[in-house]
């Protein structure tokens, strides 16, 4: 089918913002220009893409598939054009990463700052969301390397280019409040007391969820956060026991202790990886270098 990039292009900046209005500003054409394009889209795909109303603009489910077309390769038509433009005065292009805050925190930093010493013109862009939300932009082609804890229920096995880290998870408190160090409890009895952990769009509460659900166990969290320096911060002043990976302590908590648990909690991994389907950038290869690579 013979359809102008033209019209896609139209067609994603409307679904993107679902305005005509505001994909005619960004744009730089008319209004009626854009009304037009859709219309002759629709007419060549012979189906509406938008239910129009005198309110707002919905997406029609032709519309939605076609959106999931259309958006990865936009995105990767202005990363190819970004690359370009900027490989002629940077020699790499800018380097896109999505990860977690608490990775980019605990994990991330030392290696972004041995990239930018050793690339110091080269852009560098972190875009900051849950592993899963990760590996929606990985999809999408809006970033070019993620770095996320695995197991992830969202990411494809061909995007892993390494292991990057092995940790384990550890449940937190203080010994003022809670009085458990001599014990080894198990997950049903850990239920009477109140669990802090991450919210249930991120790969630690996905994880510690099934670890429960393997054992006929429903587990109900007394508060849910994005951020794991808040659970320790409220974990600290005796709200409940918090649920974190190990790597976010620094082994000088004087008033934190791990509680032992019956049932032992697998290690997980931390997980570099790049969407195959795309062309790889030269910084995103040197990034990549520069992260250690370890075994299971």
């Amino acid at each position: 089918m013979d359809i102008n990039y033209e019209l896609y292009k139209v067609f994603y900046y409307v679904a993107s913002s679902l305005s005509f209005s505001e994909a005619s500003k960004q744009l730089f054409i008319s209004q009626s220009a854009v009304s037009q394009s859709i219309k002759t889209l629709e007419k060549k795909l012979e189906q509406p893409l938008f239910i129009r109303s005198t309110k707002k603009v919905q997406l029609t489910p032709a519309g939605k598939v076609l959106l999931k077309h259309i958006e990865p390769a936009m995105n990767l038509i202005q990363r190819g054009e970004s690359q370009l433009l900027d490989s002629g005065s940077l020699g790499l292009g800018q380097l896109h990463i999505g990860a977690s805050d608490t990775i980019c925190r605990y994990f991330l930093v030392p290696y972004l700052k041995q990239f930018h010493k050793k690339f110091p013109h080269v852009p560098i862009k972190v875009t900051n969301a849950t592993s899963l939300s990760c590996v929606e932009l990985l999809d999408q082609g809006k970033v070019d390397l993620v770095v996320t804890n695995f197991p992830n229920s969202n990411l494809n096995h061909s995007y892993i280019q390494k292991t990057v880290c092995n940790f384990t998870d550890v449940f937190i408190a203080n010994p003022a409040f809670f009085h458990l160090e001599q014990q080894e409890i198990s997950f049903e009895d850990l239920r009477q007391y109140p669990i802090l952990m991450l919210d249930r769009k991120s790969t630690t509460s996905e994880f510690l969820h099934n670890m429960f659900l393997q054992h006929q166990l429903e587990l109900i969290p007394q508060i849910e956060l994005s951020s794991n320096d808040l659970l320790i911060d409220l974990a600290r002043i005796g709200l409940g026991i918090a649920f974190i990976p190990d790597y976010c302590l620094s082994g000088e908590e004087k008033d934190l202790y791990i509680v032992k648990t019956r049932e032992k909690l697998p290690r997980r991994q931390m997980v570099a990886a790049i969407n195959p389907t795309l062309p790889i950038a030269q910084s995103t290869e040197e990034f990549l270098n520069l992260l250690p690579t370890v075994t299971l």
